[in-house]
């Protein structure tokens, strides 16, 4: 009589230590697909994020040896200058400076002001008083800059200094900006 073995039992194809092994190494691949695809969201986010301006410092009263005169148009009636120690590019990327103006008369104004490249407007946070005192601007509101008349201060700080097109000049870099200003100074921009 033949004689008959018994068939071997298959084999599992992971013993229960394999099995656990393989779900942890897709536990672990699938958490490093999720945080890659998350910064990758993050990196490439074409949601556009509300502009917020940061808090502002006022700036010490600006000295004479620190102001530097900038070209207004050949008919002005003022001079204008920009304290060079008071000119900062904030994270939110305004320019933030004082300018001086001295007019034909003798009068003499003194304003702390920031200025957005990217949107064409500016904003007056403060004005200065000759005992050095700073007071707040009560229209502290950002407006278009005006780049019209003769004494046109925004337009000749806009185009000739601070922006080129929409983005801050020279890469935001405040060195070369005030650099910029002191050596254009009362050069007409036109004849540069």
């Amino acid at each position: 009589m033949p004689s008959f073995q018994q068939p071997e039992s298959p084999r599992p194809l992971f013993s229960v230590r394999g099995l656990r092994r393989a779900v942890l190494a897709c536990s672990l691949l699938a958490a490093c697909a999720g945080a890659l695809a998350q910064s990758f969201d993050e990196e490439f986010d074409d949601e556009e994020k509300p502009w917020q301006e940061i808090a502002v410092q006022l700036p010490p009263t600006p000295q004479e040896q620190n102001l530097a005169e900038f070209y207004l148009s050949p008919n002005a009636t003022m001079k204008a200058y920009i304290d060079t120690n008071s000119v900062s590019v904030g994270t939110d990327k305004v320019v933030r400076y004082t300018v001086v103006t001295k007019t034909e008369g003798g009068a003499v104004n003194v304003m702390y002001e920031g200025m957005r490249c990217e949107t064409w407007e500016k904003k007056t946070y403060a004005f200065g008083h000759p005992d050095g005192k700073w007071s707040r601007s009560r229209r502290d509101k950002w407006q278009p800059i005006r780049d019209i008349g003769v004494n046109r201060i925004d337009g000749a700080l806009f185009k000739d200094y601070f922006c080129e097109g929409k983005i801050i000049a020279d890469n935001e870099n405040v060195k070369s900006i005030v650099n910029r200003l002191k050596t254009q100074t009362r050069i007409d921009p036109v004849r540069r």
